[in-house]
């Protein structure tokens, strides 16, 4: 019961931190109309809701087992490692205009996330 009230807590965690960016990114352009004040405090709390994920997501990592826990762990190894050779690729790619479009973070986030839900696919299939 543990690990289940811990997987609710981050996903509650991780479902305000996603309506927080959508907040940020259309509320600045619908709501308060690019007004630089409220922007930086929609800023702050989304990051300080993602700072709250991020705490989530260690409390789930450490009620998990430990087979469970090694997947998880070695997922996000890959996909932070990714991260780092795709994200400074593509933007070597825009900077030397090698692409013809701006290499934009949400690009690098899709990414990131493939990576990490294949990863922790093949990781479950391996061990079962």
């Amino acid at each position: 019961m543990k690990t289940r009230s811990k997987t609710k807590s981050l996903a509650i965690w991780t479902g305000l931190w996603t309506l927080s960016i959508a907040l940020v990114t259309f509320g600045s352009k619908f709501i308060w109309d690019e007004n630089t004040a409220i922007s930086a405090i929609a800023i702050l709390f989304s990051t300080i809701i993602g700072l709250g994920m991020i705490r989530a997501n260690i409390k789930y990592l450490m009620s998990i087992d430990e087979l469970q826990r090694k997947i998880m762990l070695d997922a996000m190894g890959i996909a932070l490692g990714t991260a780092l050779v795709g994200g400074l690729s593509l933007a070597m790619l825009d900077s030397t205009n090698v692409i013809s479009f701006d290499a934009d973070i949400s690009y690098l986030v899709i990414l990131i996330s493939l990576t990490y839900l294949g990863a922790v696919i093949i990781g479950n299939a391996r061990y079962r």
